[in-house]
């Protein structure tokens, strides 16, 4: 395997990793790194989890002049989480060459942002407030040498692609585009091509139509009260757990009920305002409460080291949300346990969207299943313990997909943390006993 400085990356930069305890690149940097640090344009299919921020975080860092006129490279991602963490990451070895960087979203003042955004190196945006402080003059995009698409089909999947037109018409023609997507199919593979000059093209991991590697796939038949099925489990043994709904309204109904049973448990969606989706996050990572309740769009860029679990609540619209949910877990070389709740109805759908993703479920046409049915090897969490699950007895099915990653120790969305070793995985107390 090579080093990041045999790949190009510089001492400065180099040595700012290995504070964080990075040393080794992940197969994605590996892949794209020469490419990026040569100038060339690169479009990467590499799924969340993978690396892939570090990937074009740390030669972005290192072809951006802390002496040149600013921004000189603008980053866009879907979503202020997102958008947030990047930058997180970013500034984590940033500062070993003496750049500044900022997120720019919105839920928060505009003047101060449009400020400090001005005289940043880097600057990380999502396109709706990006767009609100071109507008008002905060700062132009006329420098942007080094222009980043982060999780680009998602996106487009939010309708944002008039307004990524608006923003890439806005950059000089004359720069360095890229791409990182975890599909380059479809609409996604042609606004690539749009967007970039004869880029190098990288293919890394599980395509978006696989589920995410590492990850022990779990589909439950839910006979009773759904709730019911979910206390169970939060009760087994576990690390930090993501749950997931359909909406804003049932994220809030469902911390309720949680909170009734015993069970602690926060929520995030767009109706809380930024400081209260921060403080439920940092809530979360420091394990104070363990079980976080989101939306699809809220949880999008949420990169916790701890997360074990990921419980679909409600079920995904289709496979690529499903794939997308699954990737808060499992991540940069972890394992992880993704389970999906379904209720007699939602069965043969359930099942329909497994099989499009190769994964064994065991739901049958919507028949219902026999409790206690089946078992299987257990997946641990992201902290190398292995929870128990003896006594599992409700029906559920699992499927694992192969590992394929070949590559330890870096990693893009959580470089910047250093992971809670030390922690242990603890079981939890059925409802009431708290």
């Amino acid at each position: 395997m090579q080093s990041f400085a045999e790949l190009g990356v510089s001492s400065a930069v180099v040595r700012a990793l290995a504070t964080q305890n990075v040393t080794d690149p992940f197969a994605v940097q590996t892949l794209v790194l020469p490419d990026i640090l040569a100038g060339r344009d690169v479009l990467a299919r590499s799924p969340t989890g993978s690396g892939k921020t570090l990937a074009f975080g740390i030669p972005l860092v290192d072809r951006v002049a802390s002496d040149g006129p600013r921004p000189a490279a603008l980053i866009l991602a879907p979503t202020r989480e997102l958008a947030t963490q990047i930058a997180a990451d970013i500034r984590g070895i940033a500062h070993s060459r003496a750049l500044r960087v900022t997120a720019v979203y919105g839920g928060v003042g505009l003047v101060n942002q449009g400020r400090d955004a001005a005289r940043s190196h880097i600057i990380v945006a999502t396109p709706g407030r990006l767009e609100d402080q071109l507008s008002r003059g905060a700062f132009d995009l006329r420098h942007v040498h080094t222009l980043v698409l982060d999780e680009a089909d998602r996106m487009l999947d939010m309708g944002f692609r008039p307004a990524v037109d608006r923003i890439v018409a806005a950059c000089p023609t004359q720069r360095q585009t890229l791409f990182f997507s975890a599909t380059l199919d479809g609409e996604a593979g042609r606004v690539a091509r749009v967007y970039t000059n004869n880029p190098a093209q990288h293919e890394h991991g599980p395509t978006a139509r696989r589920a995410a590697e590492e990850i022990e796939h779990r589909f439950v038949a839910v006979d009773g009260e759904r709730i019911e099925a979910l206390i169970t489990e939060l009760g087994r043994e576990r690390d930090l757990a993501l749950v997931f709904v359909r909406t804003k309204r049932g994220a809030d109904r469902l911390v309720k009920r949680l909170g009734a049973r015993g069970l602690d448990s926060v929520a995030m969606h767009g109706n809380k305002s930024q400081r209260q989706r921060e403080s439920a996050l940092a809530r979360f990572e420091a394990g104070h409460v363990d079980t976080l309740v989101a939306t699809d769009v809220a949880a999008r860029g949420i990169d916790v080291t701890g997360i074990s679990h990921v419980i679909n609540f409600d079920p995904p619209e289709d496979h690529e949300t499903y794939v997308h949910r699954v990737g808060r877990t499992g991540r940069a070389g972890r394992t992880g346990v993704a389970i999906t709740l379904a209720e007699r109805h939602e069965r043969h759908e359930i099942g329909q969207m497994a099989g499009r993703l190769g994964l064994e479920h065991g739901l049958g046409g919507g028949a219902p299943r026999p409790l206690g049915a089946t078992g299987s090897r257990p997946a641990h969490g992201g902290n190398g313990s292995r929870p128990s699950r003896a006594g599992n007895g409700n029906g559920s099915r699992l499927a694992r997909t192969g590992n394929g990653n070949g590559a330890r120790s870096a990693h893009g969305g959580d470089a910047s943390r250093s992971p809670r070793s030390g922690r242990g995985q603890r079981s939890r107390p059925r409802a009431g006993t708290r």
